[in-house]
C-alpha cells in the first residue's frame, strides 16, 4: 500500500511547489466524508473551493457522468453534438440569462467575459480601439491567467509574472461611490464578486449589488459578477446576486457547475451582448463537450431537486449562530453567508493555518487564506448533527 508520507514525498520530489497542502492525503470520498489511505475520515469543509456543493460523488451525478463516457465524450466544436443544446438551455434558464459560451475552468470563464465585454465596448460604445477600461476591486481573485494576475492586487499572485495586460482599473470593494468616481468615457465594464472569497469571505453591506446595478445601469458600463465561488446554491441563493435581485449583464460560473466530477465553466449574457462574438472569436476544444453537458445538467437538476439553496441558507444560519455563540478572545470575526462562512483569528493568537492543521489532526478539513482567516464551505448537504460535530472539535483547537 502506498501511504500518505509516500505521497507526499512523492509530490514534492516529482510536482511542482505551486501549492502548499494541509498535509493529508485524500484516497477516496463519499458525501460530506473523505478518507486517507491509513483508512482515517475527515469531514470535508472546504468542498474543494466550493466546486463540492452536492458532496463527493453524487450518485445521480456519477451515473450521468457513466452513461455519457459510454456514448460519447468529445466532438470538439467543429460539429454540433446532443448534449451541448439541451444544457445550455437549462443553465441560461436557471440565471434568468439569454445566451452562455461554455468553457472549462472558471479561469477560462473571466477570460471569456473580459473579451467579451472589450469587444461589446467597441462595437456598442464605439471606444476607440485599445481604450477600454474594466473596473476592477481590490483583493480580487479571479484566476491565475497572466491577464488575471495582472489586475491582481496580491503581490504573491502577481510578482514575477509581468509585463501585465494594460485597461483594468482598481477601485477599493464595497465602494460604491469609488465605482462612481472610476468611470469613464471608456468603462466597459465592473468586473467584481458577490463575496469576496478568497479574500476572507468579504461580505459587502447590504444593498451594495443593488446599487452597483444602478450605477452600471445609469452609465451604459456592463456588471459583470463572477459567481464562480459563489453560484449554485452556496450562498442559499441559486446565484448570490438574487439576494438583490441585482441580475449582472455578464454572469461568470464554473466550479459547483461541473458537479465535484468534471471541469465545467461558462460565461452567459443577453443576446444583445453575446452577439459580438462571431465564429473564429473564441473557443475551446473541450469547452461544451458532451461529457461536461451531461455532468452539468444533472448537477444542475440536483441542486433544484433536492432544494439546496433553502438547505444551504438554514444550514448556513445555524452554523453560524452557532460560531457566534463562542464568543471566544481568539476570534477577531465571524463572516458568512450560507455555507461560505469565514472565521479571522486575531494576530496575536497566531496564524489561520495552525488551527486548520489542528482541526486536520481532530478529523476537519479547512483551509486558511490571507494568513489570518480560516474558511469554512462545507458540502451543502452538510446536516445540523455534521455542524455540531465540527464545532465541538473547532472549540477544543480553540481551547
Amino acid at each position: 500500500m502506498v501511504t500518505s508520507e509516500d505521497c507526499m514525498v512523492m509530490e514534492k520530489r516529482y510536482g511542482a511547489h505551486n501549492y502548499e497542502p494541509i498535509p493529508v492525503v485524500i484516497e477516496s470520498a463519499h458525501g460530506i466524508w473523505v478518507q486517507d489511505p491509513e483508512g482515517r475520515k475527515y469531514l470535508d469543509c472546504l468542498s474543494a473551493y466550493s466546486a463540492i456543493n452536492h458532496g463527493h460523488r453524487h450518485p445521480r451525478i456519477i451515473k450521468a457522468l457513466r452513461e455519457q463516457a459510454n456514448r460519447l465524450t468529445l466532438t470538439s466544436r467543429a460539429f454540433y453534438n446532443d448534449r451541448l443544446p439541451v444544457f445550455l438551455k437549462k443553465l441560461t434558464g436557471l440565471a434568468g440569462m439569454e445566451a452562455a459560451l461554455p468553457m472549462n475552468t472558471g479561469a477560462e470563464a473571466v477570460e471569456t467575459g473580459i473579451k467579451l465585454a472589450r469587444k461589446w465596448g467597441y462595437q456598442h460604445k464605439k471606444i476607440e480601439d485599445g481604450r477600454a477600461e474594466i473596473i476592477v476591486c481590490e483583493n480580487n481573485f479571479h484566476g491565475r491567467t497572466t491577464t488575471i494576475v495582472g489586475f491582481s492586487s496580491d503581490p504573491g499572485t502577481k510578482n514575477g509574472f509581468s509585463p501585465f495586460t494594460p485597461g483594468f482599473i482598481t477601485i477599493p470593494y464595497d465602494d460604491c461611490e469609488a465605482l462612481e468616481q472610476a468611470v469613464t468615457p471608456n468603462t466597459v465594464a465592473f468586473l467584481v464578486e458577490p463575496i469576496q472569497g478568497e479574500a476572507g469571505v468579504v461580505v459587502p453591506k447590504e444593498g451594495y449589488l443593488k446599487r452597483i446595478r444602478e450605477i452600471c445601469s445609469d452609465n451604459n458600463v456592463l456588471l459583470m459578477l463572477d459567481e464562480i465561488q459563489t453560484g449554485f446554491c452556496r450562498t442559499g441563493k441559486m446565484f448570490a446576486f438574487m439576494h438583490e435581485e441585482a441580475k449582472p449583464d455578464i454572469l461568470l460560473v464554473g466550479k459547483a457547475l461541473g458537479g465535484g466530477v468534471y471541469p465545467v465553466s461558462a460565461a452567459l449574457a443577453s443576446w444583445d451582448i453575446m452577439k459580438v462574438f462571431t465564429p473564429g472569436d473564441h473557443g475551446s476544444t473541450f469547452g461544451g463537450n458532451p461529457l461536461a453537458c451531461a455532468v452539468g445538467m444533472e448537477a444542475l437538476d440536483v441542486l433544484v431537486d433536492e432544494d439546496l439553496a433553502n438547505r444551504a441558507s438554514a444550514m448556513g444560519n445555524y452554523f453560524i449562530k452557532r460560531l457566534l455563540k463562542m464568543k471566544n478572545e481568539k476570534i477577531r470575526e465571524i463572516r458568512g453567508r450560507g455555507l461560505l462562512i469565514a472565521v479571522e483569528i486575531n494576530e496575536e493568537f497566531g496564524k489561520a493555518r495552525e488551527y486548520c492543521e489542528k482541526l486536520k489532526e481532530l478529523g476537519i478539513l479547512a483551509k486558511d487564506t490571507h494568513g489570518q482567516t480560516i474558511r469554512f464551505a462545507p458540502p451543502l448537504i452538510i446536516s445540523k448533527e455534521d455542524i455540531d460535530y465540527i464545532m465541538e472539535r473547532f472549540i477544543k483547537v480553540l481551547d
